[in-house]
């Protein structure tokens, strides 16, 4: 479904500049943008894929990741197609950097779908790069938090400051890729790291619920001094924010071999010299996955995989022994 874009401008020649994120594009008629989601048609930009869903699931929120917001939780998740990022190890690069087939629906019919789900009680924007979905995730985030459902966002965060400040009123919580703390390895996905670490401190700064993931790719991002630095500007903002230290195997272009774990588990000791909140992903062990108090060290949540047991966590996210605050709760 086309739909008019909101963050443009008019050029001569009909041509456009699209606004939506960093790469603003320049697009004479007929052209797409970087992103295949965008296109020039008669001097004005449109989305090309609002309303058009790729995947549909109920998911655990831990799989998003977020282990601080709802833990617990299924969420209903929904993507569409396209990205503006060109990441050769990307795991859903059928959606991601192809056309797949879609079905069409409108914001209120996704809506109400998500509310014949009773397990959820939000709505997840995940697969693909959701910004340059950023029409339809506006208008949808809208209609839910109007249902009383809550949005949550899985994002690069490679976008423009007004589109992001937009959601801001409808989006409580996002998992945003950091890629690492390389500014040429952001120049090789097709980003810039110092728009990111804006975005994250736009996000968290607007008392969005926020947590990150950075995937580690041997010989790509895995510089120990780029992670601490990583590390300490992460602290910087907040020790509280949750990092998830995720394990990459070969996927798409990338033929270099799986993260070690031994790798892993050092860089998770190097990050909890900073932060209180860290974990590892795809790597499935109960001891990188649980969440224990920092303050009087208790077992708050057991993870097992997506089996989630919140042994210490009261009702509203508060340690059971000592108080502190761990979680956010909505709803």
């Amino acid at each position: 479904m086309e739909r008019m874009a909101i963050h443009f401008e008019p050029l001569e020649g009909k041509k456009v500049k699209c606004l939506l994120c960093p790469h603003e594009c320049v697009l004479s008629e007929g052209q797409t943008g970087l992103c295949g989601a965008r296109k020039n048609k008669d001097g004005f930009l449109v989305s090309l894929n609002y309303g058009e869903v790729t995947a549909i699931a109920m998911d655990p929120i831990e799989k998003k990741p977020l282990f601080h917001f709802n833990p617990g939780e299924q969420i209903f998740s929904v993507g569409t197609f396209g990205c503006n990022f060109k990441c050769g190890f990307c795991q859903n690069w059928e959606i991601s950097q192809a056309r797949p087939e879609t079905k069409r629906v409108t914001p209120e019919q996704l809506v109400k779908i998500a509310l014949m789900n009773r397990e959820s009680k939000g709505i997840a924007f995940t697969y693909n790069e959701p910004l340059i979905w950023f029409e339809f995730v506006l208008d949808t985030s809208r209609v839910a938090v109007k249902e009383g459902m809550y949005c949550v966002l899985v994002t690069n965060g490679f976008v423009n400051e007004e589109p992001l400040e937009l959601l801001f009123q409808s989006v409580h919580a996002m998992n945003i890729d950091l890629k690492g703390f390389n500014r040429e390895f952001y120049r090789e996905i097709g980003g810039d790291l110092d728009v990111v670490l804006r975005n994250i401190e736009k996000v968290y700064n607007a008392g969005i619920h926020v947590e990150l993931t950075t995937l580690i790719i041997p010989g790509k991002n895995d510089d120990r001094e780029d992670l601490k630095r990583e590390f300490e500007w992460i602290a910087s903002l907040d020790k509280d924010i949750p990092l998830h230290i995720s394990r990459y195997f070969p996927n798409y272009k990338y033929t270099i071999p799986p993260t070690p774990l031994e790798e892993l588990v050092e860089i998770y000791e190097m990050a909890k010299e900073y932060l209180n909140f860290v974990y590892l992903g795809n790597v499935w062990d109960e001891r990188y996955e649980s969440t224990f108090c920092p303050d009087c060290g208790s077992l708050v949540i057991r993870r097992q995989g997506y089996e989630v047991e919140k042994v210490g966590l009261d009702e509203e996210g508060k340690c059971k022994k000592c108080g502190r605050q761990i979680a956010t709760i909505i709803g």
